[in-house]
C-alpha cells in the first residue's frame, strides 16, 4: 500500500513540474492565470513532498529542473523541507483570496499548509503566527452541530463545500476513492461497493475508545459490528456513500485541512511557543470541543475546560487528546504522535492499545519499485532501517 501512495505522489509532482515549466511559455494564458497556475503547482509540489518526507523522511528531489532524469539520489530531509518552505512561501504570495473552485487551494490554504509545516519541524512560534493569519482573515468558521447527522455538513458525500474547509481532497462517483471502503464491512451498506473493514477499533480494549465520553458526538460516529473478533468491534461513520456505484467510486472528500485543525494548531503552538496557557489558546480549544457536544460554537458552556485547572503541560496533553478525537481517520494522528518524540508516541499507543512501537515504524520502506529502477539509490545503504 506505501509503494502506491509513494507512486501517486511522485505522480503529482511530475504534474506539478510540468505546469511549473511549461505555463510561463503558453501563449493565451494572461500573466495573472500564469501566476496562479504555477502557484497552485508550487502548493500541490509542496503538498506531496510533505507527505513523503513525513513518512519516508528524506527522498529523491524531482522538480522542473530535472524532470527528464530517471535516476536521481536520494536527498535529506532538510533539503526536501527546504523545498517544501521555498515552494509554500511562492504560494502565498501568488495564489488568490479565494479558490476559484472547491478543491483548489487559495493563500489561505498555502498559509495554512506551511503552518503545519512549521509545527511539524517544531518551529511554533512561526507555525502560531502562521495559524494566527489565516484566523485573522475571518474567511472560516467551524460548522455548527447540534446532532450527529450535521457532521454530514462537514463530510457528506453531497456537500460541496462549507465554511470550515480550507483544503480538502475532491471525489466524486466519476473519480472517486477506495478510502471509505476500508473503514466499513460490506453488510453495513454504508458504501456502495461493499467494504474491506480496514480499518476498526475495539470499544472494551482500546483505552481511547473505552474513556471516550458518549455524550461526545464524535464518539457516536462509531457503531458496532462484529467482523469476526466479537461484539465490541467498532467501525466509524464518519466518511460514509451508500449511493456510491461500485468500488472505489466513493465521491466522500477527504479533509486535508479544515477550520479545526488551524484552531488546534494555534492553541497547542502557541502555549508550546511561550509556555503560557493564554485566555485566547483556551477559547480556541473550547471552541472545537463545544462544537462536539453540539453547544453554541462561541459561548461558554458546562463542557468547557478551565486555564485555573491546567498546566502547561497537562494543557497539551488535553490539545493532543482533543486533535485525536477530532481528526480520527483523517490521516493525522500518527503524524500528530510521531512530532512528539519517539519516547511520548511510545508512551501514548502502549496506553492505547497495549503495543508496542519499534523503531523501523517510524518510516515507511523505500519501494522497490524505486530501489530496482532508480540507479542512484543503493537498496542496501538508502533503504530506511529495519527493512
Amino acid at each position: 500500500m506505501s509503494e502506491v501512495v509513494w507512486v501517486g505522489l511522485y505522480q503529482s509532482i511530475r504534474n506539478a513540474n510540468l505546469v511549473i515549466m511549461n505555463a510561463p511559455n503558453a501563449k493565451q494564458l494572461t500573466a495573472d492565470d500564469i501566476t496562479k497556475y504555477v502557484g497552485e503547482a508550487k502548493f500541490m509540489r509542496a503538498f506531496s513532498y510533505f507527505l513523503l518526507v513525513k513518512n519516508w523522511g528524506g527522498v529523491p528531489i524531482r522538480t522542473e529542473e530535472n524532470i527528464t532524469e530517471i535516476d536521481v539520489a536520494r536527498s535529506s530531509a532538510d533539503d526536501v523541507y527546504s523545498l517544501i518552505l521555498s515552494d509554500l512561501k511562492d504560494a502565498e504570495g501568488t495564489l488568490p483570496d479565494i479558490a476559484s473552485l472547491p478543491g483548489k487551494p487559495s493563500k489561505w490554504a498555502a498559509k495554512t499548509l506551511l503552518a503545519d509545516v512549521y509545527f511539524y519541524r517544531g518551529m511554533n512560534s512561526e507555525a502560531a503566527g502562521k495559524a494566527n493569519e489565516v484566523i485573522a482573515a475571518n474567511k472560516y468558521s467551524l460548522v455548527q452541530v447540534t446532532v450527529l447527522n450535521d457532521f454530514y455538513k462537514l463530510y457528506g458525500v453531497d456537500v460541496v463545500t462549507s465554511t470550515e474547509e480550507i483544503f480538502y481532497i475532491k471525489y466524486s462517483h466519476e473519480n472517486g476513492t477506495l478510502y471509505p471502503m476500508m473503514l466499513h464491512h460490506p453488510n453495513s451498506k454504508m458504501v456502495g461497493g461493499g467494504g474491506y473493514y480496514g480499518i476498526y477499533t475495539d470499544k472494551v480494549s482500546n483505552g481511547v475508545m473505552k474513556n471516550w465520553d458518549m455524550n461526545d458526538l464524535r464518539r457516536q460516529l462509531w457503531y458496532n459490528w462484529d467482523i469476526g473478533l466479537g461484539n465490541n468491534t467498532l467501525l466509524t461513520l464518519k466518511f460514509i456513500d451508500p449511493k456510491a456505484p461500485g468500488a472505489g467510486a466513493n465521491a466522500t472528500d477527504i479533509p486535508a485541512y479544515r477550520f479545526a485543525d488551524v484552531l488546534l494548531m494555534s492553541a497547542e503552538a502557541e502555549v508550546r511557543s511561550t509556555g503560557i496557557i493564554s485566555v485566547t489558546a483556551m477559547e480556541r480549544l473550547n471552541m472545537v470541543h463545544r462544537r462536539a457536544y453540539g453547544y453554541p460554537i462561541s459561548t461558554a458552556s458546562i463542557v468547557d475546560f478551565k486555564i485555573t485547572e491546567y498546566t502547561k503541560d497537562s494543557f497539551l496533553d488535553l490539545v493532543i487528546k482533543e486533535r485525536g478525537y477530532e481528526t480520527v481517520c483523517e490521516g493525522k494522528r500518527w503524524i500528530d504522535l510521531k512530532r512528539l518524540g519517539a519516547v511520548k508516541l511510545r508512551e501514548i499507543i502502549k496506553a492505547g492499545t497495549g503495543r508496542d512501537v519499534v523503531d523501523k515504524h517510524f518510516l515507511f520502506p523505500i519501494p522497490v519499485a524505486e530501489l530496482s529502477y532508480n540507479k542512484k539509490i543503493d537498496p542496501a545503504k538508502d533503504q530506511n532501517p529495519g527493512y
